[in-house]
């Protein structure tokens, strides 16, 4: 299993039930086929660079987990379809030590 993080922009008007339960889909997407949630970083609400969907706001989480490489494709698929999710990147993570 390989160290992956996901940075997450999650729509800036949902109210804190939607924003749990966009989460805890989230963390179980993450957990599904035996990969491993190592942390869940919420930054808060911060300022885009550049207006995404007429929103000029997006509230960040980073996400730190193990998975397979062949889970991520289903990852990347899942999150690009989940309403909250303005963007997302995952990217391959250094060992921390």
């Amino acid at each position: 299993m390989k160290a992956y993080e996901a940075l997450i922009i999650l729509d800036p008007a949902l109210s804190e039930e939607d924003r749990s339960a966009a989460l805890k889909r989230i963390s179980d997407l993450v957990t599904a086929g035996g990969s491993t949630l190592d942390n869940i970083d919420e930054w808060g609400k911060r300022k885009l660079a550049f207006e995404i969907n007429k929103q000029s706001e997006g509230d960040y989480l980073l996400v730190e987990f193990h998975a397979d490489p062949s889970a991520i494709d289903e990852i990347d698929r899942v999150l690009s379809i989940v309403d909250p999710v303005i963007r997302f990147i995952i990217t391959l993570r250094d060992e921390k030590s």
